[in-house]
């Protein structure tokens, strides 16, 4: 007897991608996506939000422990934070259309109802999950890719990329097929992370000038 596969065991979002329908059927179709295992513990896929035409799109690596309740990107203090930041270098974050290289939360808890911890996703979740962010790109069209953080930046850019060498400055890069001008940075959740916070939101505002300067 032949066993027959699970299809998140094929490790690619490929079939549950729809090719028509804009972001409301790519929205739906993600809802259902068994792309990988991350589906299983995650309590709902969060998928990209914002305007449909926006100039810019916000890349980060995964939903946070907030964003997987809320089922919307970048709700917690890591999002509040750019949202702040975004308007001191600005850009109007209503303006903006923001989404994660992985649309699952992964994350370690060590029993139930502990504290979930945030897991970085590894290369092959991410090239799973490709084919959701390339759908994206595909409709929205953006003029320039804000990268946040370097899982972000290793899905877009591929896995000898290192946030440190290239932040605040304009890349142009071929990304799923589509040439693309690119702006990294780091994940505004360091910042919060960082030791002096000050200094690490000052690095965050000053890169994010540059992606304003680059939309003007």
């Amino acid at each position: 007897m032949v066993a027959i596969k699970a299809p998140e065991d094929a490790y690619t979002a490929e079939p549950f991608v729809p090719d028509r329908g804009g972001l409301p059927a790519l929205r739906r179709a993600a809802a259902e996506c068994r792309g990988c295992p991350l589906h299983r513990d995650a309590t709902q896929t969060v998928f990209g939000a914002g305007n449909k035409d926006a100039r810019v799109m916000l890349v980060g690596e995964q939903p946070g422990d907030q964003e997987d309740r809320q089922g919307k990107p970048f709700v917690g203090p890591a999002g509040r934070l750019l949202d702040r930041a975004l308007e001191e270098a600005g850009i109007d974050p209503s303006e903006a259309y923001v989404t994660n290289a992985v649309k699952h939360f992964k994350f370690t808890q060590a029993e139930p109802r502990k504290r979930r911890i945030h897991k970085a996703p590894n290369l092959r979740e991410m090239t799973a999950c490709g084919p959701w962010l390339a759908a994206e790109l595909a409709v929205v069209e953006p003029e320039l890719i804000v990268v946040l953080g370097a899982t972000a930046g290793k899905a877009l850019l591929g896995s000898s990329f290192r946030v440190t060498q290239v932040r605040g400055t304009v890349l142009q890069e071929e990304i799923h097929g589509r040439p693309e001008r690119l702006v990294p940075t780091v994940h505004p959740s360091s910042v919060l992370r960082a030791d002096d916070r000050e200094a690490a939101y000052r690095g965050l505002l000053s890169d994010l000038k540059v992606a304003a300067q680059a939309l003007s």
